[in-house]
C-alpha cells in the first residue's frame, strides 16, 4: 500500500501541546525527526485533542498549539519537507477515532499503563476518552498507513495496540490499513528529570524540567541544582545504576555536544560535579539558544505560521479522506453524496 504521493515509506507522530516543549522532547524525538524528512514521508501534528482528556485552559491550549508549531520548525522540521497540522484540523481524526473505538476491546484499553497512571493523577476527572484515547490515537496513525511511528518506550504500548486492531480490522474487512512498526530512536530517546533522575523529564515537574523556551539564566540555574549522587566521590562516570543522576547528565552532555561518555569521563576527571553540571548547563543553553531565538521570530509573524498549518491541514487532509473513505465503504455506510 505505498503512498500515492510518493514511494518513500510513511514516518508520523505527535505531541500534545498540553504543555510547553521541553529538553527530553527534543533530544528524544524532534531533533531525531529532523533527519528522518529525507528518507521518509513525514507527518507531524500537535495533538490538541488528545490534550483534552485534561481539563485546560482554552487559550493556553491554543497558544501552546501554535507555539509547539513553531519551535518543530524551529527545531529543524522543514515543513517544505514535512507536513505539519494541528490534529483537530482534520476531522477524519476524530471520525476514524470513533469506529476504532468499536474495533478495541474493553480489555485491551484497561490494561493501559498510561490509563492507569493518569487516572491516578486526575481522580476528579477520570472521563471516557482518558481510556479511550489510544483507540484514538490508532486512527492518527492508521489514517495516513503510516509504516514508521517514532515513540519511547513508554509508548511501545500504544503502538502494539495499533497493530492489533489494524490486523483485527483487515481481517474482518479484507486489506484497509497498513500495519505499523515501532520506530525507537537509540540516543537520547529517555532523558530523565533533573530532580528525580529515576522518572523520566515531564513538564508536570517545572524544576527538573528544562523547557525549550527557557531563559538561559534558568537553564543554568536548573542544572546547577541538578540532583547526582549521595555517594562521597564525586566522580563523573557512567555508571546508570549505582550513579543515575550523573549518568543522565552525562546522556544530556553526549546528546547536546556528539561526545563518547569515555570523553566525558576523561575531560571532566578530577573536576567533580561542581565543574560538570554548569558546563552541562552551558552546553544546552547554546543547543537550546537558536531553536528559541527561531521560535520567537516565527511567533511573531503569526501570518506565517496560519499559512503553514492551513496547508498542512490541507495536505493531510488529502491523505486521511481516502483512508476514510475506504473504512466508511467498509463497514457499511452508505456513501456520502458531497
Amino acid at each position: 500500500m505505498e503512498n500515492s504521493t510518493t514511494a518513500k515509506k510513511v514516518m508520523l507522530s505527535g505531541i500534545q501541546p498540553s504543555g510547553e516543549l521541553h529538553l527530553g522532547n527534543y533530544l528524544g524525538a524532534v531533533k531525531n525527526w529532523a533527519e528522518l524528512a529525507e528518507e521518509f514521508d513525514c507527518y507531524y501534528f500537535m495533538a490538541d485533542l488528545h490534550s483534552i482528556t485534561v481539563r485546560q485552559n482554552p487559550a493556553d491550549l491554543r497558544r501552546r498549539s501554535v507555539s509547539q508549531l513553531a519551535q518543530y520548525i524551529a527545531c529543524g522540521l522543514d515543513p517544505e519537507k514535512n507536513t505539519l497540522f494541528i490534529q483537530s484540523h482534520v476531522h477524519e481524526h476524530a471520525e476514524l477515532g470513533w469506529i476504532l473505538n468499536c474495533y478495541t476491546m474493553f480489555g485491551e484499553l484497561s490494561r493501559m499503563t498510561q490509563f492507569k497512571d493518569k487516572s491516578s493523577k486526575n481522580a476528579e476527572n477520570i472521563n471516557g476518552g482518558l481510556f479511550t484515547y489510544p483507540a484514538l490515537m490508532a486512527a492518527d496513525i492508521l489514517l495516513y498507513q503510516a509504516d514508521y511511528v517514532p515513540v519511547g518506550e513508554d509508548q511501545k504500548q500504544h503502538c502494539e495496540l495499533t497493530r492489533d486492531v489494524a490486523i483485527r480490522f483487515n481481517n474482518l474487512y479484507g486489506d484497509t490499513f497498513k500495519v505499523p512498526e515501532p520506530y525507537i530512536p537509540k540516543v537520547g530517546a529517555r532523558i530523565m528529570s533533573l530532580g528525580t533522575p529515576t522518572s523520566k523529564m515531564s513538564k508536570s515537574d517545572p524544576q527538573g524540567c528544562v523547557f525549550i523556551m527557557d531563559k538561559p539564566e534558568d537553564i543554568a540555574r536548573k542544572f546547577k541544582r541538578a540532583v547526582t549522587d549521595s555517594d562521597t566521590e564525586n566522580c563523573v562516570r557512567y555508571d546508570p545504576e549505582n550513579k543515575p543522576g550523573v549518568a543522565n547528565l552525562m546522556n544530556i552532555y553526549s546528546s547536546v555536544t556528539g561526545k563518547r561518555f569515555e570523553e566525558i569521563e576523561r575531560e571532566f576527571a578530577g573536576q567533580g560535579y561542581g565543574a560538570f553540571k554548569p558546563a552541562v548547563g552551558e552546553a544546552v543553553i547554546e543547543t537550546l539558544r537558536p531553536i528559541r531565538e527561531e521560535s520567537e521570530r516565527m511567533l511573531a509573524d503569526k501570518a506565517y505560521l496560519q499559512q503553514i498549518y492551513t496547508d498542512g491541514a490541507k495536505r493531510a487532509t488529502a491523505v486521511a479522506r481516502r483512508t476514510l473513505r475506504k473504512v466508511y465503504k467498509r463497514v457499511g455506510f452508505v456513501e456520502k453524496p458531497f
